[in-house]
């Protein structure tokens, strides 16, 4: 029987699912395995032994001009034989091995084909979650106040019962009011913001109400410089997060919510001009909790309007999250890390300049 033996670095890039080439000092391919063949629709006799501009164009090369990683999404590389790919773009630098890079590129292109189908599939999903929500949410109110109106009819006192109506009225408008938060597509304004008296302010306004009872922990880079937004929106993202973890503890084991920042290398995106250009978003806050996270079924949609984990929620608050962090040019994301796991809702700004 054959000893068994360590996979060589060539093995594991073979079998890695991913399109992978690793570049040597002079920038020149020495690896490539069968996924990257694939995606780039070259050999690797073609490949091997060429610098990855002779290769690629759009392979930015932002990690080689420092000592971290660099992650681009969303971007189009081009072959020298004209074939053009949208990609996520990530490079690192080979720890055991100086002015070594491991360059992966993540195929985004099927799910732009399939675009069509998965928009009208979320605009489906959202029209038949807004015809339930509105109808459940508003159905409640109208009956209240029809009860009410046949009884002030039947002559009976109607100082209280005004004020019921009152009172399911302004429910109505509320929800009408929070629903047209989504129909604002005016430029938000934004501008130099220091993130900690705002997360200080959060952290406050919960500790004294939803989250009475929680320990809240701060983990904060105190030379976070300052980030780009819009000081109102970020304090009621904050404020949604934090209320959507205290919601997700319940009451028993481990209540803890942690509030964590730290200062990312070459995380971007599209610039929203639309002119080609790419924002970089290093500025991180990130609200963690030790709750179970989002069923698995709905996990990809999350931040989709009516989508909700909660028996009792409307899937409004995280909708909205996601739509002012866009309004102010960054990304939010959901995930579950850590041993043993933990809910992360991850926020991404650009800095001031």
């Amino acid at each position: 029987m054959l000893a068994a033996r360590d996979p060589s670095d060539a093995d594991l890039i073979a079998a890695l699912p991913v399109a992978t080439l690793v570049l040597g000092p002079d920038d020149r391919i020495a690896r490539v395995n069968a996924e990257a063949e694939t995606l780039l629709n070259m050999s690797q006799r073609a490949l091997l032994g060429r610098r990855l501009d002779e290769v690629l164009t759009g392979a930015s090369g932002a990690a080689r001009r420092s000592d971290h990683a660099a992650a681009i999404f969303d971007t189009s590389v081009t072959t020298t034989r004209g074939l053009v790919i949208r990609v996520d773009l990530v490079e690192a630098a080979m720890p055991d091995r100086p002015g070594w890079r491991v360059l992966t590129l993540h195929n985004v292109a099927p799910s732009r084909r399939l675009g069509q189908t998965t928009d009208r599939a979320a605009a489906a999903r959202s029209a038949v979650g807004a015809a339930a929500m509105l109808a459940h949410e508003i159905k409640n109110p109208l009956s209240s106040i029809r009860g009410a109106a046949q009884l002030i009819a039947d002559g009976a006192a109607a100082d209280e019962l005004c004020s019921l109506v009152i009172k399911e009225v302004d429910r109505i408008a509320a929800l009408i009011d929070r629903m047209e938060d989504f129909t604002d597509t005016r430029p938000r304004a934004v501008s130099a913001i220091n993130i900690y008296p705002l997360l200080a302010h959060a952290r406050d306004v919960a500790l004294a109400g939803f989250a009475r009872g929680i320990t809240v922990e701060e983990r904060y880079d105190p030379s976070l410089p300052l980030a780009l937004g819009n000081h109102d929106a970020l304090l009621q993202v904050m404020l949604n997060l934090l209320k959507n973890a205290a919601a997700a503890l319940g009451s028993l084991g481990e209540r803890r919510i942690t509030l964590a920042t730290a200062y990312r290398h070459g995380i971007t995106v599209a610039a929203k001009d639309g002119g080609g250009g790419r924002v970089a978003l290093p500025i991180e806050i990130c609200v963690i909790d030790t709750g179970p996270g989002a069923p698995e079924d709905i996990a990809e949609h999350l931040f989709d309007p009516f989508v909700s984990g909660n028996p009792e929620g409307k899937g409004l608050g995280l909708a909205l999250v996601d739509k002012l962090i866009r309004d102010m040019g960054g990304l939010v994301q959901y995930a579950r890390e850590g041993t043993p796991h933990a809910t992360v809702f991850r926020i991404l700004l650009p800095r001031a300049t």
